[in-house]
């Protein structure tokens, strides 16, 4: 065995009766709430706000938007000193939770933000951390990383095992009222996050292996259902699970390509995140093909049980036929040009893509600009 760490991420309490035992999972004192206008118009984050309230002081931030910006971050920690918070809940997407692990990280640290950036620059003590996600799919709820979106739309992350939440809250009942579009988006994101950790050139190790395998079991068998039965709760269950699952694994091993190449469509044209790696998934595993063929092959076994016995190389095909097919199955319109983005933008992308060399370096073969460009130009 080739010596490997690994880290396991929060403390997970896996209930459809979060919001009432929430309260007595954090500390005395106030706490701030972090979470979107949307859930709130939604009326989902009520009755947790409720049961907080009949205990302490609750201060709500709910200004982050997708791809949240320092700004929105930072008027974030600036409420929760205003009010003098003792602990921090993340309540949404991988928006509010991103917010809320820096924030809780800001408010205990003391540390400024721009000293931070980077993998475990981050070494100082949060606040008590919860993380409730409410889409399946980011697994921002199990990962020590927080993204943030900087001047002129790129991406920095914070990356310490500092900011990992103390406690996870998957709660299926939160997840039965997305529309269609989200549960597809965010369940794609979780399988990329499931590949590519798989497959990471660096820091690939058995325990992330079989979580990223069960990951991809869990959320392939369920997309579907959950897109099509919404209301399901064994499949929300399953894809919740999963997509935990799989953040745990690209915690350890590192996501990639198609993650650097979707970056700049969200940071530069805001489509969600999920729906960007979705856009960019077959066309950067067909670029990789040659060089991760074994574990693609390995993948598709998963997915496609019908093709095991057959060669890697048809079995890798399979795989990145089936999450293509899984694509357009679960609603989402597999092309650029779908989402408005213009041909004329694709130097623009490819070269802002070359800003996340955090992540190319995980890539199992080497996307330099020019192979980019093609990329984008493919998916258009």
């Amino acid at each position: 065995m080739q010596p490997f760490t690994f880290t396991y991420g929060p403390r997970v309490l896996a209930t459809a009766t979060g919001a009432a035992e929430l309260p007595a999972l954090l500390p005395d004192g106030p706490v701030l709430l972090v979470t979107d206008d949307q859930l709130l118009g939604l009326g989902l984050a009520q009755p947790w706000i409720a049961e907080l309230e009949r205990t302490r002081v609750v201060t709500i931030f709910s200004a982050v938007e997708a791809d949240p910006s320092k700004s929105t971050l930072l008027a974030a920690v600036e409420a929760g000193r205003a009010a003098a918070v003792t602990s921090v809940v993340g309540f949404g997407g991988g928006s509010p939770m991103d917010v809320a692990k820096l924030a809780a990280y800001l408010l205990g640290s003391g540390d400024a933000l721009d000293s931070i950036w980077g993998v475990e620059v981050a070494v100082g003590a949060k606040l008590p951390l919860v993380l409730v996600p409410t889409t399946a799919g980011t697994g921002s709820e199990a990962t020590p990383i927080s993204v943030i979106t900087v001047d002129g739309g790129t991406k920095l992350a914070v990356n310490a095992r500092a900011i990992t939440a103390d406690l996870a809250i998957l709660d299926p009942t939160l997840t039965t009222g997305l529309p269609r579009h989200v549960t597809a988006a965010t369940g794609i994101d979780a399988m990329v996050h499931a590949v590519e950790a798989y497959t990471s050139a660096r820091l690939k190790n058995p325990l992330s292996d079989a979580l990223a395998r069960e990951a991809l079991r869990l959320l392939s068998a369920n997309l579907i259902r959950a897109c099509e039965a919404p209301d399901d709760l064994a499949a929300r269950s399953a894809m919740l699970l999963g997509a935990h699952l799989a953040g745990v694994a690209f915690s350890n091993a590192p996501v990639a390509g198609v993650h650097a190449l979707a970056y700049p469509l969200g940071g530069l044209h805001h489509l969600p995140h999920g729906l960007s790696n979705a856009l960019m998934l077959r066309h950067v595993l067909q670029h990789n093909a040659a060089s991760a063929r074994e574990p693609y092959a390995e993948l598709a076994e998963i997915i496609a049980p019908e093709c095991v016995g057959q060669g890697s190389q048809a079995r890798c095909a399979t795989l990145i036929d089936a999450l293509d097919r899984m694509i357009t199955d679960s609603g989402l319109k597999p092309r650029l040009r779908d989402h408005g983005i213009a041909r004329s933008d694709i130097p623009i992308l490819a070269r802002e893509a070359m800003k996340q060399q955090r992540l190319l370096i995980n890539n199992p073969c080497p996307i330099e600009e020019a192979d980019a460009a093609r990329l984008y130009e493919a998916a258009w």
